[in-house]
């Protein structure tokens, strides 16, 4: 049975993740024929945002959606684009193109030129065998859950030929050729004026993606030395041993070239890793350390809160709250820390992987953005990078991937409570245990910190076994 007609058998059809559609090209759920229907699905969604805007508006004049399409350097873009562009216009939407661009670029320029929606072809930080889709509502946000239920809904009814507009309501496809000047503006504002980075060396790592070409000019407008590596994109070497999973490559050239920081961008450029003066890497939870500090100080860390995922290191939090400033976690993916961010009315937070939302600039994770705040700490308090890496100290850390067949509650597992209950009492605060399914993958993560690497090592090792014997 075809995946894309499960719902007349009554089964669920699943396209979307935590972070969009994603998945091998030419495979499940990126094929070209399903990559249409989305794009079609998207499209009669849109047609009746446009309807109930035109009832609550009382006019009869309805203009036909636009709809912008960004990607990043990844082979199967060129297919994905025209397989959406063809999906979309079929369904009346205009469709404007603006190439290879940070993930961040596209969510900033849907809300900037009023389009009623965004798509950016990518995979992120993944191989480039594989692609995928997200998508961002006419305010810069990506579309909500219930929006993304009703795009699987739609593709898996097979009868969006019923929506089908007259041949004078197909949309047209054009492409826009100054997108990219347009975000590198957006990014420098986000950078004090007062400063420039004049007499600044830095080494930026674009994972021969997305921001190959903006994330130099930006740093470069700005007065910094951009020492570039992963700017030679040939479709198939995006990632590959390059941007923020593998910030070695930096460290190496931070070193090897003297440079006062590395910065390393993934793919799309929706999230960044950084590197001190002293080659030391400095993952999420440090930028979003320092930039937390520095705001506070300031009085401009709205309502003294941070916002991060139940990843981030037990260090931070304690971090944070010597200094007065409250954390609250949210599940894993930026997503979910965009939603608490909008929600309580905050300003900062991100993911530990280097996700970091400022959402007084940017309505999703924006690696340039983050570094530029970083860069703006060390030039308004004179302190290189490696000080300030310095003041937020990681509790050590334990994570084990453990292979499951099953996903059950685990509070129903026997024994996992009382495991569980006894490892927090034994941590005395000084530490915490969390357990989470993979969305993706069948697997069940066991994290453990806590002062005594030996200990939480121990600690993770039973959790892990006594659920790789229940879960089979």
């Amino acid at each position: 049975m075809d995946k894309t007609t499960s719902a007349k058998t009554g089964s669920t059809l699943k396209l979307f993740g935590t972070d969009g559609i994603r998945g091998t090209s030419n495979q499940f759920p990126m094929r070209v024929d399903l990559v249409v229907k989305v794009g079609q699905a998207i499209g009669v969604i849109l047609n009746r945002l446009q309807q109930q805007t035109a009832k609550n508006n009382s006019t009869t004049v309805l203009s036909q959606p636009k709809v912008l399409i960004g990607k990043d350097t990844r082979l199967s873009g060129y297919m994905i684009e025209m397989a959406l562009a063809s999906g979309l216009s079929s369904m009346g939407v205009y469709v404007q193109m603006v190439g290879p661009l940070p993930t961040p670029g596209i969510g900033f320029l849907t809300r900037s030129m009023r389009a009623s929606a965004g798509i950016v072809i990518s995979a992120s930080h993944n191989p480039y065998v594989d692609n995928g889709i997200k998508i961002f509502g006419s305010d810069g946000f990506k579309f909500s859950d219930q929006l993304e239920k009703e795009i699987e809904r739609l593709v898996a009814e097979d009868q969006l030929e019923k929506y089908l507009p007259p041949p004078n309501k197909i949309g047209r496809t054009k492409r826009i050729d100054d997108a990219q000047g347009r975000y590198i503006i957006h990014v420098k504002s986000s950078f004090p004026m007062d400063y420039t980075l004049d007499g600044m060396r830095l080494v930026l790592d674009t994972a021969n993606g997305a921001s190959y070409k903006v994330a130099r000019a930006i740093f470069e407008e700005l007065g910094a030395e951009v020492i570039q590596i992963g700017d030679e994109p040939n479709g198939v070497n995006i990632n590959d041993k390059m941007g923020a999973l593998h910030p070695e490559s930096v460290a190496k050239a931070v070193i090897d070239y003297r440079a006062d920081v590395g910065i390393s961008l993934d793919g799309d450029a929706d999230r960044v890793i950084m590197v001190d003066e002293k080659g030391q890497v400095m993952n999420g939870d440090h930028i979003l350390g320092i930039c937390a500090l520095h705001l506070k100080k300031k009085g401009e860390l709205k309502n003294n809160t941070l916002v991060v995922t139940h990843m981030s290191n037990f260090g931070l939090e304690k971090k944070m709250k010597e200094n007065g400033i409250q954390v609250v976690k949210v599940g894993v993916g930026d997503k979910y820390v965009v939603e608490e961010l909008r929600k309580s009315k905050c300003n900062l937070g991100g993911e530990q992987s280097g996700h970091i939302i400022f959402l007084d600039h940017s309505s999703t994770g924006d690696g340039c953005v983050a570094a530029l705040n970083v860069l703006a700490v060390m030039k308004e308090t004179g302190r290189p990078l490696s000080e300030l890496n310095s003041s937020i100290e990681d509790v050590p850390q334990v994570l084990i991937n453990v292979k499951v067949k099953r996903k059950a509650d685990l509070d129903e597992v026997k024994g996992y409570s009382d495991l569980i209950e006894n490892i927090e009492k034994k941590l005395s605060g000084n530490g915490r245990v969390f357990v989470r399914f993979s969305g993706t993958e069948p697997l069940v993560r066991v994290l453990v910190e806590g002062p005594d690497r030996h200990l939480i090592n121990q600690y993770a090792n039973e959790i892990a076994l006594l659920l790789e014997k229940n879960l089979v």
